[in-house]
C-alpha cells in the first residue's frame, strides 16, 4: 500500500459526499427520497444568463485558456454588484479575483497566508470546510463558540480576553450557515477592530446575503476593513448557479495578489462562456431577487410546519437558504433520530453535529425543494411520528 500524506490523516471525506451515497441507495421509484439536506438551488438561472452562455459557446474563439484574473467584463460586473448591493467601491483591476466557486477560495486563502502551526479561528457551529482546509495546511484549529443564548452572535469581548497572538485568519460567515444569523454594522466593526488590534486576516464568507435578508452587508464596507479583510462571494445561491462554480474574492490589492499567486498555479482560468454568463447574471435587478425570495418565503413556511410536527424549536429571524432548529428535549441522540426519520420516511434532513459540537442538538432543513415536496415530506413525517408515537426507542430517555 502507498502511504497517504500526513496532512490528510485528520481530514475526513466531506459528510455530504458520503451521506448522499447512502441516501441514493434508499431511493426507489416506488418510494423516492426527498432531499431536504443540501443547499443546492433547484431553480434555473435567469434566461438571459443561459443565452449568454450559449452564445459564447457557439464561437470557436471561446474555448481556449483564459486570463487567470478573469475577463474585464466579469470583474466590472462584480464591481457594479458590490456598489449597488453593499455600497462598496472596488477597483476591478486590482481588488477582485474571480474563482471557480468560492469554496476553492477557502483553500487558496489558507495556502496564501497560513504557515504550519499558526492558528485559524473557526466558528462553532460553522461550515466544515474551514476546519478541513486549516488541517490540510498544517494550521492549528481554534474554534470560537456561537452561542444560542447570544442569538448565535460572536462574543467579541470573550475573544479579547484570550491570547490571539498566533492567530493568522479568522473565518466569519454572515449571514451565517447553518444558523441564519445576520450581523449588524456594529458587530462587523467590532470584528474588524479585533483583527486590526491583533494583526490577523479576517475573511467573511458571504454567499447568502441576498436570500431572505432585507439588509445585505459586506465586511468591506466597514471602516478599517481594507487593511485586514477579504470577502468571498458567489453566484451559487443568489443566482441559482451552484453547479456553474463561479465566485470571487475581493479586498485590497496586496491581499488579493497573494491569493492570485496560489490560484494561478492551481488552474488555467475559467471557461469564457461561464464568465460572460456570470457578468450577465450580476446585472439581475431587484425584481429577480423579489421573485426568488417570494418562492423561498413560501418554502420556509412549509419547512417550519415540518419542524413544528417534529417538535423542534427555531428562531423566526433567520436568513439564508436553510431553517436551523433545535431538536425536542426527549431526543437524546439527534444523529440517530434523523437516521430513523430518513429510513422510516425517505426524507433526508441534515443533523447539526456535522457543523461542530455547537450544532449537536440541532437539525437543518434546506429550502431547495419545492413546496410540493416539502408538503409531501410533512405528510410522510406526520405518518411516521403517528406510527411510532413520535418517540424512538433508540433516541428517547422515556
Amino acid at each position: 500500500m502507498i502511504k497517504t500524506a500526513n496532512r490528510i490523516a485528520n481530514v475526513e471525506e466531506y459528510y455530504f459526499s458520503k451521506k448522499l451515497a447512502e441516501v441514493r441507495g434508499l431511493d426507489t421509484p416506488a418510494h423516492p427520497v426527498i432531499n431536504l439536506g443540501i443547499g443546492s438551488p433547484d431553480q434555473a438561472p435567469a434566461p438571459h444568463v443561459i443565452e449568454a452562455l450559449n452564445a459564447t459557446a457557439q464561437k470557436a474563439s471561446s474555448h481556449g485558456y483564459q486570463n487567470y484574473k478573469g475577463i474585464p467584463a466579469l470583474r466590472q460586473a462584480i464591481q457594479g454588484f458590490y456598489k449597488n448591493t453593499y455600497g462598496v467601491n472596488l477597483n476591478p483591476e486590482t481588488e477582485i479575483l474571480p474563482l471557480m466557486g468560492s469554496k476553492e477560495g477557502i483553500m487558496h486563502i489558507a495556502m496564501a497566508f497560513v504557515n504550519e502551526g499558526e492558528e485559524v479561528l473557526i466558528p462553532n457551529p460553522g461550515y466544515p470546510t474551514y476546519s478541513s482546509v486549516a488541517k490540510l495546511v498544517g494550521a492549528k484549529v481554534r474554534t470560537y463558540d456561537l452561542q444560542e443564548s447570544l442569538d448565535w452572535g460572536i462574543d467579541v469581548a470573550a475573544l479579547k480576553r484570550t491570547d490571539l497572538s498566533k492567530v493568522k485568519i479568522m473565518w466569519v460567515n454572515f449571514p451565517h450557515m447553518p444558523t441564519g444569523r445576520t450581523a449588524s454594522k456594529e458587530e462587523l466593526k467590532a470584528l474588524v477592530d479585533l483583527a486590526r488590534a491583533n494583526n490577523f486576516l479576517i475573511v467573511n464568507d458571504n454567499p447568502y446575503s441576498l436570500i431572505l435578508n432585507d439588509n445585505p452587508q459586506s465586511i468591506l464596507a466597514i471602516e478599517g476593513a481594507a487593511d485586514v479583510a477579504l470577502e468571498l462571494n458567489s453566484l451559487s445561491k443568489s443566482h441559482n448557479m451552484a453547479g456553474w462554480r463561479i465566485g470571487w474574492v475581493a479586498g485590497n490589492k496586496d491581499l488579493v495578489d497573494a491569493v492570485l499567486r496560489v490560484k494561478s498555479n492551481m488552474d488555467s482560468g475559467m471557461f469564457l462562456g461561464l464568465q460572460q454568463a456570470a457578468a450577465e447574471a450580476l446585472k439581475c435587478g431587484a425584481d429577480w431577487f423579489t421573485e426568488l425570495n417570494s418562492v423561498y418565503k413560501k418554502r420556509r413556511a412549509a419547512a417550519r410546519q415540518i419542524l413544528d410536527a417534529m417538535g423542534c424549536s427555531y428562531s423566526e429571524k433567520q436568513s439564508g437558504l436553510f431553517v436551523w432548529a433545535k431538536a425536542p428535549a426527549h431526543v437524546t441522540d439527534v444523529e440517530k433520530w434523523i437516521d430513523e426519520v430518513l429510513y422510516g420516511t425517505h426524507v433526508f434532513i441534515t443533523p447539526g453535529f456535522i457543523f461542530g459540537e455547537g450544532g449537536a442538538r440541532f437539525i437543518r432543513i434546506s429550502l431547495c425543494a419545492t413546496e410540493e415536496k416539502l408538503k409531501e415530506a410533512l405528510e410522510r413525517i406526520q405518518k411516521f411520528l403517528a406510527e411510532t408515537s413520535g418517540i424512538s426507542k433508540l433516541t428517547s430517555n422515556v
